[in-house]
């Protein structure tokens, strides 16, 4: 019987001094980098450091908690729990209805997982997810992700998929108006195009434009204008007056986040196993 296909790592120094290693021809179950990392308590100044390897905004309004993952000194990832919006598509289907006080004791949510792109690729977001969310206080955690429908890694990490969501017919209702004004939807995620298109706008299109994100108070619109932390998603009122005092730069930043909004997403949800 034929010996099993081994690796050779050959080493040539100097001269004529040669060192070669054999090793198994087997599949690494995790990078041994991963070996070098550790999870522990983290703070908004961690994920300062990162967020601008992050694809969604770098506000964040009420963190819970915050980890961090770091290989000696070296800070390599974050992760983000937040207070639970008031609704979220994909919730009632494994939670019954609960007041916003039950939502706040019983239920987290992931709002941002960021690793830096020197380690991506190697298992580190689902090993930040996995090792933090006995970690979060809470009963329940669920988590809204663009990525995860093309990338499994909270489920990877124990987190279970529970639906996908299309974009809501308010922000639709608004993406066709910014059409109609010559908004190139697939750029809504540049902070200068979008401005330099809010720039052109007159000053009856902003109305417009300000009355239909009045009439379409989505819970992430109404978190833009938060004004306690006590309250992350804010009120309908202050939403409301924020609107009509918006400035250009304001309602770019609303402008960018129908450019998210667009995206199909993932509802992940996670409970500790019995």
């Amino acid at each position: 019987m034929a010996d099993p296909i081994k690796r050779a790592l050959t080493r040539r120094r100097f001269g004529e001094e040669i060192q070669i290693n054999y090793y198994s021809n087997e599949v690494a179950a995790e990078c041994s980098i991963v070996r070098e990392m550790k999870v522990e308590q983290g703070t908004i100044a961690d994920w300062h450091k990162l967020a601008s390897f992050h694809y969604r905004g770098h506000l964040i309004v009420g963190p819970r908690k915050i980890f961090r993952l770091v290989r000696g000194e070296e800070l390599c990832g974050v992760i983000v729990y937040c207070y639970p919006p008031p609704t979220c598509f994909g919730r009632r289907l494994v939670l019954s209805h609960m007041t916003m006080q039950e939502l706040n004791q019983k239920l987290s949510i992931i709002s941002r997982v960021v690793i830096h792109p020197k380690y991506r690729t190697i298992g580190l977001g689902a090993k930040l997810i996995m090792e933090t969310l006995p970690l979060a206080g809470t009963p329940y955690v669920e988590m809204v992700a663009v990525m995860a429908k093309y990338n499994p890694f909270a489920e990877k990490a124990g987190m279970r998929r529970i639906a996908e969501q299309q974009p809501t017919e308010g922000v639709l209702r608004i993406s066709e108006l910014l059409s109609d004004f010559g908004f190139d939807l697939q750029l809504l995620g540049s902070n200068r195009y979008v401005f330099s298109k809010i720039e052109e706008l007159n000053p009856a299109q902003i109305g417009k434009l300000k009355e239909l994100f009045i009439k379409n108070k989505h819970p992430r619109f109404k978190k833009e204008f938060a004004v306690s932390r006590h309250q992350p998603f804010g009120k309908t009122s202050d939403y409301i007056a924020c609107i009509k005092n918006a400035d250009h730069v304001k309602m770019a930043k609303l402008v960018k986040l129908v450019g998210m909004l667009l995206q199909t997403k993932v509802y992940l949800f996670w409970q500790p196993q019995n």
